[in-house]
């Protein structure tokens, strides 16, 4: 039998040969490189073969494939043919400009004339043989002599006539002949060019004899009616690219130059004739739209055709009605443009006017965003300013130093359209949510606006605003779901309650009862609505949010300090404990707790500049932490029940300018050392170090360090004391940590002690006593070097022995 090798004897040797092979092919590639090098260098210097010679090099047998040529036939004669014609071009206009004068006026006709004639007749005999791109160049050599023609027979024979008129003319015979001609002799270029030029008359004949802005308008819209016509009937893709780029120029020229004849009109009757001029253009766009095959282009017609609509109308309202309804007028007529969905007209067409429509609306929010801003974040200007007094109305509340925007009070009723818009569109479809959304937000900004835009009295305005945040709260409660989630009506109602309220505080700043009574309101109206698992993540919160804000309001209002407000705050922590109990693992909890956590920090801050009542609050507050640690998924809570009671008691040894370290470390030492008792009964595993170490070492180091300064006994003796105490606990249960920090306290006690005594031995010895001393030191070390790590070797065994 075959004896095979072990599996990962035999994979090593698999992998050597693999290698093996790839540096042998990365050889051979190389020298097949240079080969090819070699063969194509040798090749390029031969001379060109006869006919009867045999080929040699890489195309004999080699298997390299011959050199590809970098240009095709047809593009070296396009190149050739296109250079041609432009130097004959610039021939004849250097002829005409620069020779013309040496000739008679016989010489010049019959120059110009034979000239012209050969180029536009030499492309007839060149495509009977069959050369089209070769009649192609010809002929636009001959187009271009048309043009020096009409420039030479102005110069000649019509001096006297107006240019911009003469070139009107010349441009429209021009493009009627150049169109006649590619018609009859099919060339290709010559279409695209009369389309491009026909463009040019009426525009040119207007400016000819001074037309108005009115008539120049409505040119441009006449011709790019022509450019459209043109692009829809037109065959060839040149044509049609022109004729579609000219008609856009035109017309794009004719509806801004109509829109601002329309916005900037004095008076009804010049507004009206530019907002003729815009329906003229939008029935344009809708024909075009009508007629074009893409269902896209057809829809952006419509949605410019909309617009233009809008515009007139719009302009029209303006120089009509008050400035403050121009844009409730344009917003009836983007609604009237609603109706298209119940007409024949084609489907991308209605989509586009509907879009159009939509796209207005948007536009009327927009204007409206100026003052919905100010309401919402005017009000935050009081809060520098407390309690000022009682504005003369709720305007004056919320633009308190603020500019006020201008057109304002048609505000709520634009808001209001779109909101009703929304909703009827939301009643159907699958965007019902959405459009219900909408609905919610421009309803709120409606109805949070309007008592600043009616100047209702001040406390008219707050119970307005109060009732806006009842109605949202209300809304969002009633369309919670049965499974304690937020639809998406629910949620935007409950976030705009939120803001409202928010809003609705900040007004009320600006007199003291009004404070009170608002933020009273808001945490009996948020705290109804926590009741409910669906909203009560946020509803909670915010109930706690302002009654911490009630709080500091009361404590202001009765003329108290902070740090006595302070304490009433701490109501606040103890009933987000009390909640956060009742609620379990639901998941208001954790929103709840960081609600009472944060009023918490801010009676702390209340109560820094008084030492007494910063110690109280820290005990309160370790209270509450510590009842929220008697819950088992909080037990957490505990270390920082701890930590502020720890800090209370150093807050309140420093109030009494306790200056021992004893006084501070004892508190945290003994709890430390009860722990790791228990923690040692619990685990025997436990080292005695994470048991006892830290709370030993938090009483002994500062005692330690703050006897080494001490002249007198008692700190000294009562530190050795205890150290010698914890050496005897530890060697009487045989702890490590204990049997390590009490004798070092203990020696160094000891050595502080002594140290006067030393120094007196020391100063009275012979100055070659402590070098004697010291080289006996070594040589006794050194001696017994061997046994003495021998034995620490032992002890540090019997010291790992230990607990």
């Amino acid at each position: 039998m075959t004896n095979l090798p072990p599996p990962a004897e035999e994979l090593r040797f698999l992998d050597a040969e693999l290698r093996q092979l790839d540096l042998r092919r990365a050889a051979l590639l190389r020298r097949r490189a240079w080969l090819v090098h070699t063969l194509r260098a040798s090749a390029a210097r031969q001379p060109a073969l006869g006919p009867g010679a045999a080929p040699v090099g890489p195309s004999a047998g080699t298997g390299t494939a011959a050199r590809r040529p970098e240009a095709t036939a047809p593009g070296v004669q396009n190149v050739l043919l296109v250079l041609g014609g432009v130097l004959l071009t610039i021939a004849a206009i250097a002829f005409t400009l620069v020779s013309w004068g040496h000739l008679g006026i016989a010489g010049r006709a019959l120059v110009l004339g034979a000239l012209t004639a050969g180029a536009l007749g030499v492309p007839v005999a060149l495509l009977r043989r069959g050369l089209r791109s070769t009649a192609e160049a010809v002929a636009a050599l001959g187009t271009a002599l048309t043009v020096l023609d009409a420039y030479a027979l102005h110069e000649v024979a019509f001096t006297g006539t107006d240019g911009v008129g003469y070139t009107a003319t010349a441009s429209a015979v021009l493009a009627t002949l150049w169109a006649v001609y590619g018609v009859c002799l099919g060339l290709r270029h010559p279409l695209p060019l009369a389309v491009a030029t026909a463009h040019l008359p009426l525009l040119l004949w207007a400016v000819a004899v001074g037309a108005g802005p009115y008539t120049l308008t409505a040119v441009s819209l006449v011709t790019a009616a022509g450019g459209t016509a043109v692009a829809l009937r037109a065959a060839p893709l040149p044509v049609r690219i022109v004729a579609v780029t000219g008609a856009l120029g035109t017309g794009a020229a004719g509806v801004l130059s109509a829109g601002w004849l329309c916005w900037s009109a004095s008076g009804p009757g010049p507004a009206a004739r530019a907002a003729a001029l815009l329906l003229v253009a939008a029935a344009l766009a809708l024909v075009a739209g009508r007629f074009v095959p893409r269902p896209e282009v057809s829809m952006g017609a419509a949605l410019a055709a909309g617009l233009c609509v809008v515009a007139g109308a719009g302009g029209v309202l303006r120089a009509t009605v008050p400035g403050e309804w121009t844009v409730p007028g344009c917003l009836a007529c983007a609604i009237a443009l609603l109706a298209a969905e119940r007409t024949p007209l084609h489907r991308p067409l209605r989509q586009g006017l509907v879009r159009a429509s939509a796209a207005v609306q948007g536009l009327a929010v927009l204007w409206t965003l100026p003052l919905v801003t100010g309401c919402v974040l005017g009000p935050a200007v009081r809060v520098a300013r407390p309690w000022s007094g009682t504005p003369q109305d709720f305007r004056d509340a919320v633009f308190a130093g603020l500019p006020r925007p201008p057109y304002a009070g048609t505000a709520p009723l634009v808001l209001a359209v779109v909101a009703a818009v929304l909703v009827v569109a939301g009643r159907r479809g699958a965007r019902r949510p959405a459009f219900t959304v909408g609905a919610l937000v421009l309803g709120w900004a409606a109805l949070l606006v309007l008592p600043a835009v009616l100047q209702l009295p001040y406390a008219a305005g707050l119970v307005t605003h109060a009732v806006v945040v009842a109605a949202a709260l209300s809304f969002a409660v009633r369309s919670g779901r049965a499974d304690e989630r937020l639809s998406p009506p629910a949620l935007t109602a409950l976030l705009l309650a939120l803001v409202a309220s928010v809003s609705l505080a900040l007004a009320s700043a600006a007199s003291e009862p009004a404070t009170i009574a608002v933020l009273a309101t808001l945490t009996v109206l948020f705290a109804a609505a926590g009741l409910r698992p669906g909203p009560a993540p946020f509803t909670a919160p915010a109930a706690l949010c302002h009654a911490t804000a009630l709080a500091c309001a009361i404590g202001a209002s009765a003329g108290r300090p902070p740090h006595h407000t302070a304490l009433l705050v701490l109501v606040v922590p103890a009933v987000a404990a009390l909640i956060a109990s009742r609620t379990g693992r639901s998941r208001a909890t954790v929103p709840v707790e960081v609600a009472g956590a944060a009023a918490g920090l801010l009676a702390l801050a209340l109560a820094v500049p008084e030492p007494t009542m910063l110690a109280l609050v820290l005990s309160l507050c370790g209270a509450v932490a510590a009842a929220t640690a008697l819950r088992p998924e909080r037990r957490a809570a505990g270390w920082a029940a701890a930590a502020l009671f720890l800090l209370a008691t150093w807050v309140r040894l420093a109030a009494w300018d306790v200056a021992a370290p004893e006084a501070y470390t004892l508190p945290v030492t003994g709890p430390v050392l009860v722990l790791g008792l228990l923690r040692r009964r619990r685990d025997a595993a436990v080292s005695s170090w994470a048991a006892y170490g830290s709370g030993l070492a938090v009483t002994l180091v500062p005692s330690l360090l703050a006897a080494w300064d001490d002249q007198h006994w008692l700190r000294p003796l009562a530190l050795g004391v205890a150290a010698l105490a914890v050496t005897l606990a530890g060697a009487r249960h045989r702890l490590q940590a204990p049997l390590v920090l009490g004798p070092a306290v203990l020696a160094l006690v000891a050595l502080h002690e002594l140290a006067p005594y030393l120094t007196q031995v020391v100063g009275a010895l012979p100055r070659w006593a402590p070098p004697a001393l010291a080289g006996l030191v070594l040589l006794v070390l050194g001696a017994t070097y061997e046994q003495r790590l021998r034995d620490a070797r032992r002890l540090r065994e019997a010291l790992g022995r230990l607990g």
